[in-house]
């Protein structure tokens, strides 16, 4: 994005959170990281180049290169406070957990190099991740991920579900109520007649799009089955988890679960795909696709997000602590 000209004391200063110079926590991914704002600005909406009216703010993440400067809108920045600072540390220590539980699932056709618990992210992940307690692996070590990098984007609005989510349940010891309406099965097979019902109006649509969609479909499904249990849930979650899998035996977790596990499934999609031999442009197609998905999930969010979790009973509480 270009980055505009007029200076931010041009601008209504007291309609912007932070300025220029001031040290924050900025979101990048799931995590917080320290950052600098180098420029606060008030956009009207009225450049093409920046369609999103409100504050935004050009950053510089500490210890990263410049490459990284971007712009962000005010729900990716934090206030540099003790608060914020202990929910940045929950916040990657709850991500070392999942890496400490990884394993890799692919669907068939993909092959996954292998994995150990000493590999590291790849080589840019690992600069982002210098200052984080989650990555402290050496940097030049031999049999990291060779696969192609990915990046699939998240919205900013389910960015802040996916913070929410975090807060109600390692927080406020909440639980998402299960069985899910819609589960992640439904809510993908509702995306499926959702995109044939708009294929008239996407004039890049392919002849073969259905048959690609399907797979991803069913792939993303064998992801979710396969990865919930050993990356996707929070401590506090995983009695719950077991409670499921003996009330409904004959159901994958899909089937039980929601979108708000799957949203989850989609911030580990990037270090996942790494690991598999797919070439670029099958990494190409594959993210275009991700990211359709992504805009279904965060156009109709009101719909598919629970609204409100539900309490764990003193019971529960106690078997998760000890568990």
């Amino acid at each position: 994005m270009a980055e505009k000209t007029e200076p931010a004391a041009d601008r209504s200063s007291t309609s912007l959170l932070f300025k220029a110079n001031e040290r924050v926590l900025c979101f990048h991914g799931p995590l917080l990281y320290e950052a600098k704002v180098v420029k606060a600005e008030l956009w009207d909406g009225t450049d093409p180049e920046a369609p999103e009216p409100g504050p935004h703010y050009f950053v510089h993440y500490k210890g990263w290169k410049q490459t990284w400067d971007e712009w962000v809108d005010e729900s990716r920045a934090l206030k540099f406070t003790e608060e914020n600072l202990a929910k940045q540390k929950a916040l990657r220590q709850a991500a070392l957990q999942a890496s400490k539980k990884r394993t890799v699932v692919v669907p068939a056709k993909h092959t996954p190099r292998p994995e150990s618990e000493s590999e590291s992210q790849p080589s840019r992940n690992r600069k982002r991740m210098r200052e984080s307690s989650v990555e402290k692996r050496d940097e030049r070590e031999e049999g990291a991920p060779t696969g192609p990098e990915v990046k699939i984007p998240i919205p900013n609005a389910l960015k802040a579900q996916l913070v929410d989510d975090w807060e109600r349940i390692t927080k406020d010891k909440l639980l998402v109520p299960l069985p899910r309406n819609p589960t992640v099965a439904q809510m993908l097979t509702q995306y499926q007649e959702h995109r044939r019902a708009n294929k008239e109006k996407r004039k890049t649509a392919r002849r073969d799009d259905d048959e690609i969609v399907d797979e991803i479909i069913d792939g993303l499904k064998v992801y979710f089955d396969k990865a919930l249990g050993n990356i996707l849930l929070y401590r506090f979650e995983r009695y719950q988890y077991k409670q499921m899998l003996e009330q409904y035996p004959e159901r994958n977790p899909a089937e039980i679960y929601g979108p708000e596990h799957l949203l989850r499934l989609f911030v580990q999609l990037p270090h996942l795909i790494t690991h598999t031999n797919m070439d670029d442009d099958a990494v190409q197609l594959l993210k275009e696709h991700l990211g359709d998905i992504l805009k279904y999930l965060h156009k109709f969010a009101p719909s598919l997000f629970a609204d409100e979790y539900e309490s764990a009973s003193p019971a529960y509480v106690a078997v998760a602590k000890a568990t």
